[in-house]
């Protein structure tokens, strides 16, 4: 599925297509839902956001512009919004986000005692990332989990490349703290380097 599939796509939603906005809809409904699970407090609002996203997707396919961004932006751009405005709504500026998932699956067989770790290790990250700003989540997010480039994510957040940059760089640094010193906390801890920028 490339760019210009979707583009086509769109020129067939805005003129009605139903065929055409429901192929859309299977393609990118699990990208935008898995940002969402990751961005908001509940998987029920991570449902209606989506479900809005896509909602919007129809209700406004003319101001799409192919060539000027990608489909994929567009629709992370919208949810992440309607995931701001929502929490606005409920909490004044205050932007709830919710406790992501790991950042990533390991492949190839652990032992139990490695799982165990494992385990500890994804709980401490996801909390980690919980408690990061709000931007600096949803630039992680986007960037590291959903494969967005830091152009890519700077449209969808509103902000300049470089302001990507620095959030993902203060989001990194902030993991790399909070691991490190749980890393310290924990029984027979050891002096293991953890930079991996």
């Amino acid at each position: 599925m490339d760019a210009a599939d979707d583009d086509g796509l769109m020129a067939q939603v805005r003129s009605g297509d139903r065929a055409a906005f429901e192929c859309l809809v299977h393609r990118h409904l699990d990208s935008v839902h898995r940002y969402l699970v990751r961005l908001t407090p509940s998987p029920a609002d991570a449902d209606e956001l989506a479900q809005e996203t896509f909602l919007r997707l129809w209700q406004r396919a003319s101001s799409y512009r192919p060539g000027q961004v990608r489909l994929t932006t567009w629709l992370h751009r919208i949810a992440h919004n309607l995931a701001v405005d929502r929490f606005r709504r409920r909490h004044g500026e205050h932007t709830g986000l919710a406790e992501p998932e790991a950042l990533a699956e390991l492949d190839g067989a652990v032992t139990p005692d490695e799982q165990l770790a494992l385990t500890r290790t994804g709980r401490l990250l996801d909390r980690a990332i919980a408690a990061l700003p709000a931007n600096q989540r949803a630039a992680l997010i986007l960037c590291q989990v959903q494969g967005f480039s830091n152009r890519e994510t700077a449209g969808i957040l509103g902000l300049s490349v470089r302001g990507v940059e620095s959030l993902i760089a203060r989001a990194r640094r902030s993991l790399r703290r909070t691991l490190e010193a749980a890393d310290g906390a924990a029984p027979g801890a050891g002096s293991e380097d953890h930079e991996s920028s």
